[in-house]
């Protein structure tokens, strides 16, 4: 009895939040992984090895790499969260990468409760280019260990169809958007436990949704 507990504890501990839509790279959830990452819920390594996205990107343009979802620029689309250890939320980001991971534009920042809620939304920018391109999912914990989790799905942008239904936040350009956020990875900068994290530059569409927030320390770039 005492063994099952042990390791019905380290499954909890373990278990933490994943992306489950769009699937991510090596996910579960996606048709085209053919090795499985079974620890895909846990943060990226803390030296930073793994970012961005657990080195995963680096599948694009192979079987396991393919692209999961079709999306148009400046429509609305959603992502989906799921696990069982969400630390009392935090805040989290979703950003896009149009040069396979090197540089991330952050389309949307969401302060605070994330990811309490498994379901949420995001808008692409009406002048996002068509073609390739990597999103990302990545979320700096309000208690527990300092961390960043970090998932990323292959995307294809199509050209628009229709009418051009801008809104406020998508108004903005790609170019005008801040670069990701990157904290507790070895980088110089870090997140205060027991706060939801205010990023320094959450761009355009931002969801503030906590009166307890704190500014990342250290020496913070970026995001």
């Amino acid at each position: 009895m005492k063994l099952y507990y042990f390791f019905s504890l380290l499954g909890a501990v373990n278990a933490h939040m994943q992306m489950s839509w769009p699937p991510a790279f090596r996910s579960r959830f996606n048709p085209y992984t053919t090795d499985i990452d079974y620890d895909m819920t846990a943060p990226l390594h803390a030296d930073g090895r793994d970012f961005p996205c657990k080195g995963y990107h680096s599948l694009v343009d192979t079987p396991q790499g393919k692209a999961v979802v079709s999306w148009q620029p400046g429509q609305t689309y959603n992502f989906t969260l799921a696990g069982s250890v969400p630390h009392d939320g935090g805040s989290c980001q979703v950003s896009l990468s149009l040069d396979k991971g090197q540089t991330w534009k952050v389309l949307h920042s969401y302060v605070g409760k994330c990811p309490l809620s498994p379901t949420w939304q995001f808008t692409l920018p009406a002048d996002t280019p068509t073609g390739s391109a990597l999103f990302a999912w990545s979320w700096f914990n309000k208690v527990g260990n300092r961390e960043m989790y970090m998932n990323c799905a292959h995307v294809t942008i199509d050209p628009v169809s229709g009418s051009d239904n801008r809104s406020e936040s998508n108004q903005y350009s790609i170019n005008e958007r801040p670069l990701i956020f990157a904290a507790n990875i070895g980088n110089g900068c870090g997140t205060i436990e027991g706060f939801d994290l205010a990023f320094p530059q959450p761009g355009p569409a931002c969801s503030s949704l906590s009166g307890n927030t704190a500014s990342p320390n250290g020496n913070c770039g970026p995001g």
